[in-house]
C-alpha cells in the first residue's frame, strides 16, 4: 500500500500537502483487499465494447491523485459529454465501472401526455428540456434542500448541459422512463442544474467526481445528502442491467435501500470527504516568490514532445482545438524571436491551425468549428458548437495572420466571425451559448442524429453539383468539389467511429489536395478553383437550410460574450474592418445595459432569449470568469476604437472583481464569491482549459491596466504567480495562459502613442501600421493634444506628446527608452521591428 502511495503523491506537493494526501489515501483505501477475488471475477463477464471494470469507493487512488492539485486531475477532463462512467459502493460490496456506450439510437415509447414539472418555471434551455420528464426535478435552491432535510431523502443530483449529447442520451433513456421517474420521486429528491449558468455548483461536485473516479464529464450524476454533501456519482448510466452491468433503475433502488439502513453512516463519510478535500483543493501563494522563466521552458519542451509532426495538435485522439496552448506558443515565438525555441513554437502552431482548418472539425459549409476532432487526422468531430471556442480560434487565427500575412488564415477569422454574426448573435447584441450536435435528419423524421445537419451523401453531392465542370464536358462540378474535399461513395467515416452507424454512408468534409492540386488535375487557375469551391458551397449551404436544424442554446453568458468581444475587436483591427468593432460595441452595450446592476456594477452571469421572443434575465450573479473575460473584452475593445469609456468600465469591473473574488489571504481569485452558503467548496480557477482560468486572464487583466492606467495593479497580478507558481513550475501544460500572462510580467510592454485626431486619416493610417504587427504585449492608445480625456488624467506621459508638423505623430518606447517620434509610417514600421515570416 506504501508503495502505491508513493506512486501517486506527485512530486511537486509539499510537506504539508503530501501529508493530507496521505491522510485522504489511508482513508480511502479502507479494507479494499477482500474485493480482489471478487474483481477479478466479474471482470472476466466484461464485453470489450462496454470496457467494463470493478471499482469501489473504498479502493480509488485516483481520488486522492486527483484532490493533489486540481489541475492535475481536471485535465483528464477531455470530452464535453461523459466518456468515464461510474458508479461506487457504499458498503464493501463492489459495482462496475461503465464507459458511456448506451444504446443511443433507440428512442423510448411515444411520451405520453403529462403535466410540466416545475423546471417548465425556469429559464435555461437544459432545465426547460427537461419540463415534461416524469421526474418531479427541482432546480438549485433551498425548496429542494428543505424538502431532502423534513423527509430525508438522499439527493439525486444531475448536471448537464442543452448541447451535451449524452445528456439527451440519458434523457431518453432514462429520465422519460416512468418507471425511473417513480424510482425517483418516491426515495429521492432530484435536482437538474445547467452547469453554464451554475459553474459553481458544477465545479463542486466535478471535483468530487474527478476525485474519486480520475475522470468525469457530463452528464454529471451525484448522489448527495440532505446537507449537499457527495457520497456517491458517476456520469451517465444506462438505464437497464446487461452485460453484469447494473442499469440506472439498478443503482438507484441500491443507494436508496443503502441510505435507508445506513444513512448515518454515509451522512458521516459525505462530511469526511468534504472536509478532506476542502484542504486538498487549497491554494495558497508559494513562500519562493515568483516561478522564474523556467517554467515558460518547461512549457514549451513539454509541448514540443506532444506535438504531432504529421497531423498537427498535441497527443493522439481525441484532439481538441486547445486555443490557450496555441497562444501560448505564439507568444514564445514573439518572446524568443530569432531562436530555434521560437521558430519552433511557431511552426507546430502554424501546422496545428492549418490542419483544424482544413479538417472536418471546421465546418467548410456552414462556416464556425466544432467542438473536437474523435480521431487524431481532425476529420470525424463531436459535431456541437460552442460560442467559447469561436471567440478563442478567432483571435488565435488573427494572430498568426498578423505574424504570416497568410491570407489563408485571415480567411479563417472571417468564417468563423460570419457565423457567429449568422448563427449565434441575439437580435439585441449579445451572443448565444452553442448549438447542439444532434438534429432529425429530414423534416418527419422522430429520432435525432448526431452530425445529421453536416453531413452528406455522395448522392447528395452528385445531384446539387450536377453542372458540367467547365471546358471538360465530362465532368462536374461535384468531381471537383468531392475530390478537393474527399467525399466517397461509401462514405469517409471510417466504421470504428461510427459505432451507432449514424454516419453510415456519410462524408464529412475535409481537404483533401491542396488548391494547386485540384487546378493541375482539373486544368484550371487556382484562383478559378477557389472561386467555383466557394459556389460549390454556397450550394450546399443553401440545400442544408432546408434541413431541421439543431437545437441552438439561447443562453447569453457574460464570460463567453467576453471572449467574443475580444475577437471582433481584435479582428477590427488586424482585418481593418470597422463592420467588426461595430459589432463588439454592441455585445458590450448589450452586457452593460442587460447584465450589469445599475449602481453597483456587480454583473449578472446570463440572460436568455425566450420562445415568446422577449428577452429575460437570470437572477444569478456573475462569477470570476465573468469579469475576467468581459475586461479583457472591453480591453481589447478600448485598444481597437480607442473609446474611453470601454477602459473605464474595464477598470471599474476590475475593481469589482477584486472586492468580490480575491483572496486577502492567500492570493489568488476564487471562481464564486461566499455569498451562497450551498456551495461548499469555494475553489480557485487554475487550469487553462476548453476554457482560460479566470486567474489567468485576471492576471494579464491586471498587468495591462497597470501600463494603461499608472494604477498599482502589477502587484495582484505578481501575487496570481506566486499562488500558482507550483502548477506553473511543475505542470506548466495545464496552465498555459497563466504562463503567456507571466511572460508579460517579465518583460516591459512596447509603449504606442499616437498623437493626433482619433478618426483622422493619417492617425488610421499610423494606427493600421501598428496593428499589421504581431505585438502581443504592447499598450496603445491615441491622445488628441490639447483634449482633457479619461486616459489623459491618469496617463501623465500623454501631456508631453503632440503633433510634428500638424501631422499624426507616433512616439515608441521600450525597456526605458523611446524613439523619436515619427509621422511617417514606413519610418514607424523599421522601428517596429518586422517580425520574421515563416512558410510552413
Amino acid at each position: 500500500m506504501q508503495r502505491g502511495l508513493n506512486r501517486f503523491i506527485p512530486r511537486y506537493c509539499n510537506a504539508r500537502e503530501s501529508q493530507r494526501l496521505r491522510t485522504l489515501w489511508i482513508y480511502l483505501q479502507g479494507s479494499s483487499a477482500s474485493l480482489n477475488s471478487r474483481v477479478h471475477r466479474r471482470n472476466q463477464l466484461q464485453q470489450s465494447r462496454h470496457n467494463v471494470t470493478a471499482c469501489n469507493l473504498h479502493n480509488s487512488g485516483a481520488l486522492w491523485r486527483a484532490v493533489s492539485h486540481n489541475w492535475s486531475f481536471r485535465n483528464k477532463l477531455k470530452h464535453p459529454c461523459a466518456f468515464n462512467i461510474s458508479v461506487n459502493s457504499i458498503s464493501s460490496a463492489p459495482v462496475l465501472c461503465v464507459m458511456a456506450t448506451g444504446t443511443n439510437g433507440s428512442d423510448p415509447p411515444a411520451t405520453p401526455e403529462r403535466s410540466p414539472n416545475r423546471l417548465a418555471n425556469e429559464k435555461s434551455p437544459y432545465l426547460l428540456q427537461h419540463a415534461l420528464n416524469p421526474v418531479d426535478w427541482y432546480p438549485w435552491g433551498e425548496e429542494a434542500f428543505q424538502k431532502a432535510r423534513s423527509e430525508n431523502k438522499p439527493i439525486f443530483l444531475s448536471v448537464g448541459y442543452s448541447t451535451c449529447h449524452w445528456c439527451h442520451v440519458m434523457e431518453r433513456e432514462s429520465f422519460e422512463d416512468d418507471n425511473i421517474g417513480r424510482i425517483l420521486n418516491e426515495s429521492y429528491v432530484s435536482i437538474k442544474v445547467d452547469r453554464e449558468e451554475r459553474p459553481d455548483v458544477d465545479h463542486v461536485y466535478m471535483t468530487f467526481i474527478q476525485a474519486t473516479q480520475g475522470g468525469g464529464g457530463w452528464p454529471m450524476s451525484v448522489f448527495l445528502t440532505p446537507e449537499l454533501k457527495p457520497f456517491v456519482g458517476g456520469t451517465y448510466f444506462p438505464p437497464r442491467d446487461s452485460y453484469g452491468r447494473p442499469g440506472f433503475a439498478t443503482v438507484l433502488k441500491s443507494i436508496a435501500e443503502q441510505w435507508k439502513n445506513n444513512h448515518e453512516r454515509i451522512a458521516a463519510q459525505g462530511a469526511k470527504v468534504i472536509d478532506l478535500l476542502s484542504k486538498a483543493v487549497l491554494v495558497s501563494p508559494s513562500e519562493d516568490g515568483l516561478p522564474g522563466t523556467g517554467c515558460i521552458q518547461r512549457g514549451y519542451e513539454t509541448l514540443e514532445k506532444k506535438f504531432d509532426a504529421e497531423y498537427g495538435g498535441f497527443g493522439g485522439a481525441p484532439k481538441f482545438p486547445q486555443p490557450v496552448i496555441l497562444n501560448f506558443l505564439l507568444r514564445v515565438y514573439a518572446r524568443y524571436i530569432g531562436s530555434a525555441m521560437g521558430d519552433r513554437a511557431l511552426e507546430t502552431s502554424l501546422v496545428t491551425l492549418r490542419a483544424m482548418a482544413k479538417g472536418g472539425m471546421h465546418d467548410h459549409v456552414g462556416q464556425g468549428f466544432h467542438r473536437y476532432s474523435t480521431d487524431k487526422f481532425w476529420h470525424v468531430p463531436h459535431f456541437e458548437k460552442m460560442l467559447y471556442d469561436q471567440g478563442q480560434l478567432a483571435t488565435v487565427y488573427l494572430d498568426a495572420y498578423q505574424i504570416t500575412k497568410d491570407e489563408f488564415f485571415a480567411e479563417v477569422v472571417r468564417d468563423i466571425l460570419l457565423y457567429v454574426s449568422r448563427d449565434l448573435s441575439d437580435q439585441d447584441g449579445g451572443f448565444y451559448s452553442a448549438e447542439d450536435a444532434d438534429s432529425y435528419p429530414e423534416v418527419g423524421s422522430t429520432h435525432k442524429k448526431e452530425g445529421a445537419f453536416c453531413v452528406w451523401t455522395q448522392e447528395e453531392v452528385s445531384s446539387l453539383l450536377s453542372q458540367p465542370q467547365p471546358g471538360d464536358e465530362g465532368k462536374t462540378r461535384a468531381d471537383l468539389f468531392s475530390y478537393y474535399y474527399g467525399v466517397e461513395p461509401h462514405g469517409n467515416v471510417a466504421p470504428q467511429q461510427d459505432p451507432h452507424e449514424e454516419l453510415k454512408n456519410k462524408n464529412v468534409l475535409i481537404v483533401r489536395h491542396s488548391l494547386e492540386e485540384v487546378a493541375e488535375r482539373f486544368s484550371m487557375d487556382v484562383a478559378e478553383v477557389k472561386q467555383l469551391l466557394a459556389e460549390c458551397r454556397q450550394q450546399l449551404y443553401q440545400e442544408r437550410q432546408k434541413r431541421p436544424k439543431p437545437h441552438r442554446d439561447d443562453k447569453i453568458l457574460t464570460a463567453w460574450n467576453g471572449l467574443m468581444i475580444s475577437a471582433f475587436s481584435r479582428a477590427s483591427q488586424v482585418l481593418d474592418d470597422p463592420s467588426y468593432l461595430e459589432r463588439a460595441e454592441r455585445a458590450a452595450s448589450f452586457i452593460h445595459s442587460h447584465l450589469c446592476k445599475p449602481g453597483t456594477g456587480v454583473l449578472i452571469r446570463n440572460g436568455y432569449r425566450a420562445e415568446t421572443g422577449e428577452l429575460g434575465i437570470g437572477s444569478i450573479d456573475g462569477f470570476a470568469d465573468d469579469y475576467s473575460f468581459l475586461v479583457r473584452g472591453l480591453l481589447d475593445l478600448f485598444e481597437a476604437g480607442q473609446d474611453p469609456r470601454w477602459l473605464e468600465r474595464a477598470q471599474q469591473l476590475q475593481e469589482t472583481q477584486i472586492k468580490l473574488f480575491w483572496d486577502s489571504e492567500s492570493g489568488g481569485f476564487f471562481s464564486s464569491t461566499s455569498a451562497d452558503p450551498s456551495i461548499l467548496l469555494r475553489m480557485k480557477d487554475d487550469q487553462d482549459g476548453a476554457e482560460p482560468s479566470s486567474n489567468s486572464v485576471a492576471a494579464s487583466n491586471l498587468l495591462r491596466l497597470s501600463n494603461l492606467l499608472e494604477r498599482q495593479y502589477q502587484p495582484g497580478a505578481s501575487e496570481v504567480f506566486r499562488t500558482f507558481r507550483n502548477g506553473m513550475l511543475e505542470h506548466p501544460v495545464a496552465l498555459p495562459q497563466m504562463l503567456s500572462a507571466f511572460m508579460e510580467s517579465s518583460q516591459t510592454p512596447k509603449q504606442i502613442i499616437i498623437a493626433g485626431e482619433k478618426d483622422a486619416e493619417d492617425t488610421r493610417a499610423l494606427l493600421q501600421c501598428v496593428h499589421s504587427f504581431f505585438l502581443p504585449y504592447k499598450v496603445l492608445v491615441t491622445h488628441e493634444p490639447g483634449k482633457e480625456t479619461f486616459l489623459g488624467k491618469h496617463l501623465k506621459v500623454l501631456s508631453t506628446v503632440k503633433k510634428l508638423d500638424d501631422k499624426a505623430t507616433a512616439y515608441v518606447c521600450e525597456n526605458y527608452t523611446c524613439s523619436a517620434p515619427v509621422n511617417d509610417v514606413e519610418k514607424l514600421r523599421k522601428i517596429l521591428n518586422p517580425r520574421k515570416h515563416l512558410s510552413v
